[in-house]
């Protein structure tokens, strides 16, 4: 090929780079995978021989965008901070479908169950056994020392670790489940509904909601929240698998697991508060009810206020 056959070839290209590389701080769609054919455009230009002035511009081009790429690696700490005011709430919204979808599946067996329990005392023993139901009415009893929590258990500390163990171990199966083709994460979705219900139904009907309101109210809003996000990542996966696009399911898949994560990052962090304050704050004996229910209502309303409206107007339109 002819120097001037290349040049008019790639041209545009350059000239579209060159532009974007001189706006500093300027977002360049796609900046590495523009680098790389840059350099290759490079080694060809090299090996045969063409003029030393298109060398020397397609050396500048390639420099400028490899110090734009690599520039950007020491700002990968302030990078979590983005993700965090931002970052993870647009990566909520822009599964909206799925985040709604994930928190009826999550939510109305919950409101069902509860209210079933609530009115019918025999039907928690259906879905629970007697054992268990009995765990729960002796953790929740208001002459119990710590609600929450079987007697004789170990420390806040301890507590606090146990928590993140089990949080994150219920939101990674919701989410990994989605890979039986959206099956699994619905499956979990709504038997944990149906637990939480049934057992917030029965404590409410014999008596003990006022233990275990307070207590369940200010974590909550992290946990349950977390659980609902794993479900509709996993959706996700499960949609991808389903309705590939036109793309090959592993090709869609690894596009649907990128947006996916941006989800389940944020919900691992939020299952870590959750923990915290079931072990060091619901837990307190030395609170007063009326402070938890306080707290815990404010704690629901940030959340869902953060979720609905944190990152928007910064340079990026959302629906």
């Amino acid at each position: 090929m002819k120097q001037r056959d290349f040049e008019a070839g790639h041209e545009a290209g350059w000239l579209e780079l060159e532009a974007a590389l001189r706006t500093d701080g300027g977002r360049v769609a796609d900046l590495p995978a523009r680098y790389r054919q840059v350099c290759q455009q490079l080694a060809v230009a090299t090996e045969r021989q063409y003029t030393r002035d298109l060398l020397e511009r397609l050396n500048r081009l390639v420099m400028a965008a490899h110090q734009r790429i690599y520039r950007r690696r020491p700002l990968q700490k302030s990078a979590w901070v983005g993700y965090v005011l931002a970052g993870f709430p647009r990566a909520v919204r822009a599964q909206a479908r799925a985040v709604w979808l994930a928190t009826a599946l999550f939510l109305l067996p919950a409101l069902v169950l509860g209210l079933g329990c609530y009115l019918d005392d025999s039907l928690v023993y259906t879905l629970l056994p007697p054992e268990q139901v009995a765990t729960f009415e002796s953790m929740y009893d208001p002459a119990g020392r710590t609600p929450g929590r079987e007697r004789g258990a170990e420390s806040d500390l301890y507590m606090f670790g146990f928590y993140i163990k089990n949080n994150i171990g219920i939101a990674f199966r919701t989410f990994a489940a989605g890979l039986l083709f959206g099956i699994g994460s619905i499956f979990f979705l709504v038997f944990n509904g149906v637990y939480i219900g049934a057992v917030a139904g029965h404590l409410t009907r014999i008596g003990f909601g006022s233990t275990f309101y307070p207590f369940v109210i200010g974590h909550g809003a992290f946990e349950l929240t977390a659980i609902a996000l794993s479900g509709a990542a996993g959706l996700c996966l499960g949609q991808a698998l389903i309705d590939p696009g036109g793309r090959t399911r592993t090709a869609a898949l690894r596009r649907a697991a990128a947006s996916a994560m941006q989800i389940m990052y944020g919900t691992f962090l939020m299952l870590v508060i959750a923990a915290f304050l079931e072990a060091f704050w619901s837990s307190g004996q030395s609170l007063p009810a009326g402070l938890k229910l306080a707290t815990g209502a404010t704690l629901w309303a940030l959340v869902l206020g953060y979720l609905a409206f944190a990152g928007r107007g910064e340079g990026r339109s959302e629906p």
